[in-house]
């Protein structure tokens, strides 16, 4: 009897490892699996890190009235930043703030906690 409640609970699990889900929360927007930044797309760098070199990879999602940015170290590390269209920034995951260290005209440079980024305004 074990052996079929055994049985019967391994295959219940297997079943459930189904394919991708439909749909991936990011902060407050909710995209199609797979959604974001094209694989066909070119790659845009920005600048990160304490000498703040252009060795980071953003992608970016339209958010409201601004972007949602993914900003990849290259190790593998990442952070989200939500940006809106007047300039401002906030960090849209983690428990760290993103506080504006300085404005350019194309941009603003954030830090949070140690790391530094020079991010992009919405286009």
């Amino acid at each position: 009897m074990s052996s079929r409640i055994s049985s019967l609970a391994l295959a219940v699990l297997l079943a459930s490892c189904g394919g991708p889900p439909e749909q991936v929360a990011t902060g407050n927007a909710v995209m199609a699996a797979g959604a974001g930044t094209p694989a066909e797309a070119p790659v845009e760098q920005v600048a990160c890190g304490s000498d703040l070199t252009q060795s980071c990879t953003v992608e970016r999602v339209p958010d409201g009235d601004g972007e949602l940015l993914t900003l990849r170290h290259p190790d593998g590390g990442f952070r989200r930043l939500r940006v809106t269209g007047d300039g401002s920034v906030a960090a849209a995951d983690g428990a760290e703030p993103a506080t504006i260290v300085a404005r350019g005209e194309d941009g603003v440079e954030v830090a949070i906690g140690d790391a530094r980024y020079r991010v992009p305004l919405p286009r």
